[in-house]
């Protein structure tokens, strides 16, 4: 998956739910390299493109590229408090201020980048849908139409996760999730339409329809692109959050048992080096396309280093301090910053700008197939033990194998070995828990819900109903 430039489909993207007078100007316009979407499409060639297009949206700022990886963390931390057990955000940018004070607005800048950005995906794999009789060769077709709709699957799951208040077990769900796209807005006319949400239940039915057609259309290898196992990996994880333990343990035992992946002997290996046997989807970068050096980048954000770095996000000592002290993660993924605001603790998952970001690794495919077996009662493709100690060994992280893992001991190695890639908020929903931090925050407060970009409210003349408190 290379993020490369494509020339930009003349549709307002801001527009894929309602319609406002700026884009109306946009639509007016011809600008240069720009080609008009019902006609752009012509041959493979073009649709290939538009799927890397669709790509390079999801490995920009406001998705994957930061937002989808760093405000899961952010928004379980606070600005800045002395008895933060996780994190906090230290930095200077509104919309990320109020994620980490849980002050959000309903003009909150950085829920309307991911809303926006999010819709503009899933409009691109739903144009790319579209467009595949232009494909001759059945097999590049099927490829297309995999990545398509794997693309518009895991969107829709990341803007539900975001955008509406979090899937329970024990109840219908039919809380208010987001809009679900599956038809392209390739016209003027089709970009007005005025679609309501859909309920938390729907969305989810529609991402695993999605990603399962995915993983039976993708090839078992598609280069660093999503293949069938990218798709059920995402699928494993839609299982867990929904505490589908069975379905996510298959999903996750194909996954293990593909034989594709395995474990690096180091715990720096899969952010130090790109497309690792480690990586099973990671966003591409290079020095020069990358999220940001400056307003956006996971290093922008996390880094404290000599010329790299804002240091906006502070580790708290007390997390550090909570891994064991021999365990290699504690001081090869934390350090004490020497750039931007000296001395305090950081992460070191993210310290160039032109890193790859690795999305799912292996490793949490292990912890998923370890918990939910523990949950379950069963032992498919391995027992917990063998698949925590793929994860946990003295190899790799310097302690000892655990004999016979309890489920706390794989929720606590979840939380030391997914920290800060996009997984804290997530995890505290899924597990209905609270947090402290300046006030007791529990998985299903209303604040720790993004608000629907206003714009969008008023767009859509009331279609959309804004979530509450905003």
């Amino acid at each position: 998956m290379k993020l490369i430039n494509i020339s930009k489909i003349v549709l307002c993207s801001a527009l894929v739910l309602g319609l406002n007078s700026a884009c109306n100007k946009k639509l007016d316009q011809e600008p240069k390299q720009s080609i008009d979407a019902p006609t752009a499409i012509q041959n493979a060639t073009d649709l290939e493109a538009l799927i890397v297009g669709a790509y390079s949206v999801m490995g920009g700022g406001a998705l994957y590229g930061t937002n989808l990886l760093m405000v899961p963390e952010t928004q379980a931390s606070w600005y800045p408090d002395a008895t933060e057990q996780y994190a906090s955000w230290r930095g200077t940018f509104t919309g990320h201020q109020q994620i980490a004070r849980k002050t959000m607005n309903r003009n909150n800048g950085e829920a309307a980048r991911m809303w926006t950005a999010g819709y503009l995906a899933i409009n691109t794999a739903n144009i790319a849908l579209s467009k595949l009789d232009v494909v001759t060769d059945p097999d590049l077709k099927t490829q297309f139409e995999g990545e398509a709709l794997f693309i518009r699957g895991i969107m829709h799951f990341e803007l539900v996760r975001l955008f509406g208040l979090p899937w329970d077990p024990a109840t219908t769900n039919n809380q208010l999730g987001v809009v679900i796209k599956t038809t392209p807005a390739l016209t003027e006319a089709e970009a007005a339409v005025k679609d309501a949400r859909s309920t938390v239940a729907e969305v989810y039915a529609q991402v695993i329809s999605d990603l399962l057609a995915a993983s039976q259309k993708l090839g078992d290898d598609n280069g660093t692109r999503a293949d069938k196992y990218t798709a059920l990996a995402f699928l494993a994880k839609v299982y867990l959050q929904q505490s589908n333990f069975a379905a996510a343990r298959d999903a996750a035992n194909e996954v293990i048992e593909s034989g594709k992946y395995e474990m690096s002997a180091s715990v720096r290996s899969a952010f130090d080096n790109k497309n690792t046997s480690e990586s099973v989807f990671e966003i591409q970068q290079n020095d020069q396309n990358n999220a940001g050096t400056a307003n956006d980048g996971m290093a922008t954000f996390f880094a404290s280093l000599p010329g790299v770095g804002r240091a906006d996000v502070r580790i708290a000592q007390n997390f550090v301090f909570s891994y064991n002290a021999a365990d290699r993660r504690r001081f090869e993924w934390y350090y004490q910053g020497t750039g931007a605001r000296p001395g305090n603790w950081y992460n070191s998952k993210w310290k160039t700008f032109s890193q790859n970001l690795p999305i799912i690794r292996i490793a949490e495919m292990y912890l998923i197939r370890a918990e939910t077996n523990i949950r379950i009662g069963s032992s498919l493709g391995a027992t917990p033990a063998e698949d925590l100690a793929q994860v946990r060994n003295p190899i790799r992280v310097g302690l000892a194998e655990i004999a016979a893992p309890t489920l706390n001991d794989v929720l606590a190695e979840r939380s030391f070995e997914l920290a800060f890639e996009g997984f804290k908020i997530h995890e505290i929903k899924r597990l209905k828990q609270s947090f402290s931090v300046s006030g007791n925050w529990q998985y299903n407060s209303p604040k720790l819900v993004f608000p629907i970009p206003q714009i969008e409210i008023d767009a859509t003349e009331g279609a959309l109903i804004q979530n509450p408190g905003y």
